[in-house]
């Protein structure tokens, strides 16, 4: 079995991860700076339930700090590194785009640095669809990316350009993924289904931007993070869209199938749409299925059901949490 490096390990997506890594036997050194951008007591959560996984060892640890991320080189030898840690949220990036740099670019560099001089040659990379806006549905990994339109997107499309710089000259090997609209069980609370759910529930008005025409290609995090264990084989330099590769959903539709799963009816509370959203995102996944047999599984509706459970269930722990 491997021994693997996960960044960002108390995040939504990389827990996950760690999680199948786990399952299938690998040992998992998983690295996080658990900072505040959105409450920290879901990221303890996350870290507790892996440390009753055995092959787990987590690691406080910030991919800016380059002497710490040397240290954990030399302590491991990695069979390939997952960098999923990133400061997320496109309208944050706009209010403290520095921090966005600092560990979206300076912490990919210090990731792939330390790969070159400990001989560690599979890299896998989180980046974001965020990077379409603007371009023809649905998005295709061939098409020209233009300018992007917020702090967050520059930062993904720098360290995307970053991994094929070190794959160029360094021969590291590297899977660039494009996330899209992830959602499920344990969720970000800054985005839209966990805060949907837990007003929802709590019989608080649901904040929409915008008339809920806004679009998205949700797709549930179990096929997210399926993707990303299955792109770590080699491949060279490639880019990968993982979405639901379906017609998304309006924000409207979400909020039926939330109000289905709870039996209860949301109320609205309008608000302007922020400019810096875009209006829909649609993602091609042929290039996921041709080169890594990757597809999802789980439709949106089941995926809702399975995490408005999952809220039902840890609802005193979901209470406390801010959004």
């Amino acid at each position: 079995m491997g021994t693997y490096l996960v960044t960002g390990a108390a995040g939504f997506i990389a827990s996950k991860v760690c999680e199948l890594l786990l399952a299938d036997g690998h040992v998992v050194i998983g690295a996080d700076n658990l900072n505040d951008y959105y409450d920290v007591s879901l990221k303890h959560w996350r870290v507790r339930h892996l440390q009753k996984q055995a092959g787990f060892s987590f690691q406080p640890l910030d991919i800016e700090n380059r002497a710490a991320v040397d240290q954990l080189f030399v302590a491991h030898q990695f069979d390939a590194v997952f960098n999923l840690a990133a400061r997320a949220g496109v309208r944050a990036s706009v209010e403290h785009p520095e921090l966005y740099w600092r560990t979206n670019v300076e912490g990919e560099r210090n990731v792939l640095a330390a790969q070159v001089q400990h001989g560690v040659k599979k890299h896998v990379l989180a980046s974001s669809s965020s990077l379409y806006a603007g371009c023809p549905m649905p998005f295709t990994e061939d098409v020209p990316i233009g300018q992007p339109q917020s702090p967050y997107a520059e930062t993904k499309k720098a360290a995307e350009a970053l991994a094929r710089e070190y794959h160029d000259r360094h021969g590291i090997d590297v899977s660039a993924l494009r996330y899209f609209t992830v959602f499920g069980p344990a969720g970000r609370p800054d985005m839209a289904p966990f805060r949907f759910i837990k007003w929802i529930d709590e019989d608080r008005p649901i904040t929409l931007f915008g008339d809920g025409s806004a679009a998205r290609d949700f797709t549930y995090v179990d096929d997210i993070a399926r993707g990303t264990v299955l792109a770590a084989k080699p491949v060279g330099y490639e880019v990968f869209n993982l979405g639901g590769g379906r017609n998304p959903l309006t924000m409207r539709q979400v909020i039926r199938l939330i109000e289905q799963s709870l039996g209860k009816k949301a109320r609205i509370d309008a608000q302007p749409a922020n400019p810096a959203d875009a209006a829909a995102t649609w993602a091609d996944i042929a290039k996921a299925k041709r080169l890594l047999g990757w597809a999802p599984e789980v439709s949106a509706e089941e995926g809702f059901r399975r995490t408005v459970a999952w809220h039902v269930a840890n609802r005193e722990l979901v209470r406390g949490i801010k959004v």
